[in-house]
């Protein structure tokens, strides 16, 4: 069950995540199990549910920091260095906007029976490189050759 965020409060998220973590105790997906099985898929669920749900809570205090940190300040030193913090701060939340998009279209693939598969070569993606990077798109052979043409066409 995919959980939107949006409509659901943090308790009842926390509580659904709980759960789902109850039923998988300590799993660990192994190469030894069929490929994206529902325990792995489960897994993969709960590992982005519970990173999206952390982004979002940062954001948050985020947001209520910069609230309350709009106090005027005398010196312009001081204003300087906040306005720098405050942009560095912004900066951040907006990759992870973009990380969270990426969250969503990771749980869609999921839900959609796609996750876990490279989207160049169709060939499962390594539960080492999904647990490391939930997010991934593509094996780590595609990434590599995606890296190597950016590369090359970069330094044209």
């Amino acid at each position: 069950m995919t959980l939107t965020l949006a409509k659901v409060s943090k308790t009842e998220l926390n509580e659904e995540i709980h759960k789902m973590e109850q039923d998988l105790g300590n799993y660990v997906p192994t190469d030894d199990e069929p490929f994206m099985n529902e325990r792995q898929l489960q897994f993969f669920k709960i590992k982005l549910e519970t990173w999206k749900a952390d982004i979002l809570e940062d954001s948050q205090s985020t947001i209520s920091q910069l609230q309350n940190d709009s106090v005027s300040l005398p010196d312009s030193i001081d204003r300087a260095s906040s306005e720098t913090e405050k942009g560095i701060e912004l900066r951040t939340r907006d990759r992870q906007r973009k990380l969270i998009a990426k969250i969503d279209d990771a749980l869609k693939r999921i839900n959609d029976g796609e996750y876990g598969f490279c989207e160049e070569s169709g060939e499962p993606i390594s539960l080492a490189r999904l647990i490391a990077r939930p997010i991934a798109t593509l094996s780590l052979e595609a990434q590599e050759h995606h890296e190597r043409q950016e590369k090359i066409h970069r330094d044209d």
